[in-house]
């Protein structure tokens, strides 16, 4: 079937004097004023659509377009549902962090890649912890180094403000 865009032309609203007509069979008919092609279209008990607007002359099919649109948004739900989408999680960290709360969220951090999801890790600084940026950098290649089978970076850690920021994503992806 021809796929037809979203602002197809229909009947009356197609401003072409002459059209290449194509029945509901598929089968070319002629080239015609736009007038006896929707006549015929209307005689059929179908819609005259303009498919091809750029050709000379344009060319129209005749078909059941309010069938036509249903059955395309049909497909365009279809297609939406296995449409895979991928969220950004977050995952915020301070530099003074204990080795134990370090692995824990280490391990969120795996199982929302393992989801699928991309993983924003933000290294929170506070007063004087702003003149050592060094220590949020080491705490980033530590969290890559304990995830390195499970992801890699897609951005490098960047000093924002009062944050460090960086993004993992699945290693799969």
């Amino acid at each position: 079937m021809t796929i037809i865009s979203k602002e197809a032309r229909v009947n009356e609203d197609i401003r072409a004097k002459e059209v290449r007509v194509i029945d509901d069979r598929g089968e070319q008919l002629d080239i015609m004023p736009i007038r006896d092609a929707i006549q015929i279209a209307r005689e059929r008990g179908f819609d005259l659509v303009e498919v091809a607007p750029n050709a000379k002359p344009p060319v129209c099919r005749i078909m059941d377009y309010g069938k036509f649109k249903f059955d395309q948004s049909k497909k365009d739900k279809e297609a939406k549902k296995k449409q895979k989408t991928i969220q950004v999680k977050e995952m915020k960290l301070r530099l003074g962090i204990e080795d134990h709360d370090f692995k824990v969220k280490a391990k969120n951090i795996q199982k929302f890649l393992g989801e699928g999801h991309k993983v924003k890790v933000t290294i929170m600084f506070r007063g004087r912890e702003m003149n050592h940026p060094e220590i949020g950098r080491a705490l980033c290649d530590k969290l890559v180094e304990f995830l390195s089978e499970y992801t890699s970076v897609e951005r490098m850690p960047k000093h924002e403000g009062r944050n460090m920021i960086m993004i993992l994503a699945p290693k799969n992806v």
